[in-house]
């Protein structure tokens, strides 16, 4: 769990004032479990970060990457009669397309605008002054289900914080590290987070779908942990330390210790030996790489389904963008482009002034684009 307070110097340019991360207690695949620790995790978090700027807060902006996301395109359309169209012909329109939103039991976390149309035309960013028999608009809903929401805001409200919005994080992830001319003409932004990973299309300058899928950078933790009877935080150390997406001809080769240097094993004493592992508790890297490689593989094939869900295949498929902890992982870009068959580059925050060089890594996005979002204050 992290949090950023931010400011805005004279001269209207955003500053970070102070950041504070801690691990995520409490709160698993996005959905809170145990209301106590999330609760405490997310005061510990925002304390930290009101350490580091010397500022208080009693309200915050919160991003939701879990809470089953997911997103559709409504089409709607109103009678102008060929005159001028004005603000109030916008408002009308927006109004009637709210009224005709139907979230099945969910609930609604954006209903932004993608794009008008003009008598049929795609693509007009903004109708104002122009003349039309009909005027349209086609808005991007984002549901997340109800209890789930609810019950993150209330581990929020426990430490005695109010909410001034939720955004989902891919939305704001986006903000963080997609350029405007990608957003613009068209690209996939795929998040991989701990439990989560998040594939978004973005076009016209707005997100226009949105998949989640249930797997991230912990199931390849917990695959290596499985695969070599150790703990999680072996394990995490061992994917940190020698996991790759891309073998090399030396794995078989280099001998990577099981243990770290807090662990307290010893060579002779009689403590378990990972599995596979030869008698100074070290495994090939090759078999490390091998486990990440195939959990990889299952999680390519799921952003594949969902791209190809949000219709980002074939010609409409420009290339994508990787972001999220799981992003960092020694060579997952190059993987990812041959398992995807489409250009990946990897996806960075902004430099901001007072931005700590680790919270500039893709593991941040979502934290950032979080406070460009809150900052922009968009129409929703």
């Amino acid at each position: 769990i992290s949090a950023m307070i931010m400011g805005e110097t004279e001269a209207g340019d955003l500053l970070v004032l102070g950041s504070g991360h801690r691990m995520s207690d409490g709160v698993k695949r996005g959905y809170v479990t145990d209301p106590g620790k999330a609760t405490h995790a997310i005061r510990d978090a925002v304390e930290r970060a009101e350490q580091n700027a010397q500022t208080p807060v009693s309200s915050v902006w919160v991003a939701c990457s879990g809470a089953g996301l997911e997103s559709y395109v409504f089409p709607t359309d109103g009678d102008i009669g060929g005159r001028r169209i004005e603000d109030d012909d916008i408002d009308g329109l927006l109004a009637l397309a709210r009224s005709g939103i139907q979230p099945d039991g969910r609930e609604v976390l954006h209903a932004q605008p993608a794009h008008f149309t003009l008598d049929g035309a795609n693509g007009v960013v903004d109708p104002r002054g122009l003349h039309a028999e009909r005027l349209g608009v086609h808005v991007h809903v984002t549901l997340a289900q109800g209890a789930p929401l609810k019950n993150l805001k209330e581990a929020v409200h426990n430490a005695h914080l109010r909410v001034d919005g939720v955004v989902a994080a891919p939305l704001a992830s986006g903000l963080a590290c997609l350029t405007e001319e990608e957003r613009d003409l068209g690209v996939a932004l795929v998040d991989i987070g701990g439990d989560v990973t998040n594939v978004s299309v973005f076009a016209s300058g707005m997100m226009v779908g949105l998949r989640s899928i249930d797997m991230g950078s912990g199931h390849l933790t917990d695959a290596l942990a499985s695969s070599f009877g150790i703990r999680r935080s072996q394990a995490e150390r061992l994917k940190c330390v020698a996991g790759s997406a891309i073998a090399s001809p030396s794995d078989h080769r280099e001998m990577v210790p099981v243990h770290g240097p807090n662990d307290g094993w010893e060579e002779g004493a009689s403590m378990p030996l990972a599995r596979g592992a030869d008698e100074k508790n070290r495994v090939a890297r090759a078999e490390i790489v091998s486990v990440v490689t195939q959990k990889l593989s299952q999680l390519a094939q799921a952003i594949n389904e969902a791209l190809k869900e949000l219709g980002y295949t074939g010609p409409a498929a420009g290339h994508v963008v990787l972001t999220g902890g799981g992003s960092e992982l020694s060579g997952v870009i190059e993987f990812m482009q041959g398992a995807l068959g489409v250009p990946v580059r990897l996806g960075r925050t902004a430099a901001f002034k007072g931005l700590p060089e680790a919270h500039s890594s893709p593991g941040f996005s979502t934290l950032t684009g979080l406070c460009l979002y809150a900052a922009a204050g968009p129409l929703d």
